[in-house]
């Protein structure tokens, strides 16, 4: 017999995971859990899923596109306009690397903690 899975959590490691909640808050517009502290924030949306910010002491930031400290994982976010999003979340404290794979496919930006993440056409 198969179980269903259900994702019910992501979780990232930081150096602080106050500062990285207030970032994915801006850019995705969840609420900030209400037990959130310097230890572990989190975010929740309204069909349950949680978003976890957890600090690491000494956390090293992922470097991309080398594999000297791997990536761990990366976040997809699906965007109308690709090019208004990406202005958006450099004003909210993204930072753009100079390696970008995807052409006009997709765009990796990296979170204020160094983790990528990509912009990708919503499906119409």
């Amino acid at each position: 017999m198969r179980s269903t899975l259900t994702l019910v959590a992501i979780t990232l490691d930081c150096a602080d995971p106050l500062e990285l909640a207030a970032f994915y808050q801006r850019v995705t517009g969840h609420a900030l859990h209400p037990k959130s502290d310097d230890e572990f924030a989190g975010l929740s949306r309204e069909d349950g899923l949680f978003i976890g910010f957890q600090r690491v002491n000494d956390y090293q930031p992922p470097h991309w596109p080398g594999q000297s400290v791997p990536q761990q994982l990366h976040l997809d976010f699906a965007v109308e306009d690709i090019g208004a999003a990406e202005a958006m979340l450099l004003e909210l404290g993204a930072a753009k690397p100079e390696h970008q794979p995807g052409g006009d496919r997709f765009r990796i930006l990296l979170d204020p903690a160094g983790h990528p993440f990509c912009l990708v056409p919503s499906q119409r």
